[in-house]
């Protein structure tokens, strides 16, 4: 019961082929014990392929994330190449705000299913290193979280471009109603998050 709390609360903790060896020599003693039954070497099989599961999709998501952290050229000079026919605003693809409030929430809803207590304590124990100013190498990046911050930012800035690329002032207007109400429907959902990066 131990081994299957710890694997599934923390499974990062077995990502190096130290703490996976000896996960696994501490499994096969457990199910020697029960030779006979069974039903422990199955229950271990299942919590072993459960965290192979899990670091396999983290290490996955974090490839992702490498990805898009590529330098990107400067928007700008792609916005600008772009004739202003083609250049839709958010209103020509989403004008209920419910409906981008709801599509706010599953984007938060995925980012923040990444995020495992490790992440957490990972910030706590680098706070607390920092506070008696020793220096921890073994500090791990908490990429998830890093994520979720970067969520916040980009939503933020396309809202703020949003805005700003109007021209016409009652059209601004508009488009500053509409966000209010977007920012009122994610309050309503329960989605601070995405309502204060609007906000």
């Amino acid at each position: 019961q131990l081994l299957k709390e710890w694997t599934e609360t923390f499974p990062y903790d077995f990502q190096d082929e130290k703490s996976m060896k000896e996960l696994k020599e501490i499994a096969h003693r457990i199910t020697q014990c029960d030779e006979e039954n069974g039903t422990v070497k199955k229950i271990i099989s299942q919590m072993t392929q459960n965290l192979l599961m899990a670091l396999s999709a983290r290490s996955q998501y974090q490839e992702i994330r490498e990805k898009f952290r590529q330098p990107v050229t400067d928007k700008g000079t792609i916005l600008k190449t772009k004739p202003q026919s083609t250049q839709k605003d958010i209103l020509s693809v989403c004008c209920d705000p419910l409906i981008l409030a709801q599509q706010l929430t599953y984007i938060e809803l995925e980012r923040v299913s990444n995020i495992y207590p490790e992440d957490l304590m990972q910030i706590v124990s680098h706070m607390d290193s920092l506070d008696n100013h020793k220096c921890r190498s073994d500090v791990t990046k908490t990429y998830n979280l890093e994520a979720y911050d970067n969520w916040f930012n980009c939503l933020s800035m396309l809202v703020a471009t949003e805005i700003c690329r109007i021209v016409k002032k009652k059209q601004r207007t508009r488009m500053v109603e509409f966000f209010i109400d977007v920012a009122r429907e994610c309050f309503n959902i329960g989605n601070f998050n995405s309502m204060m990066a609007i906000i």
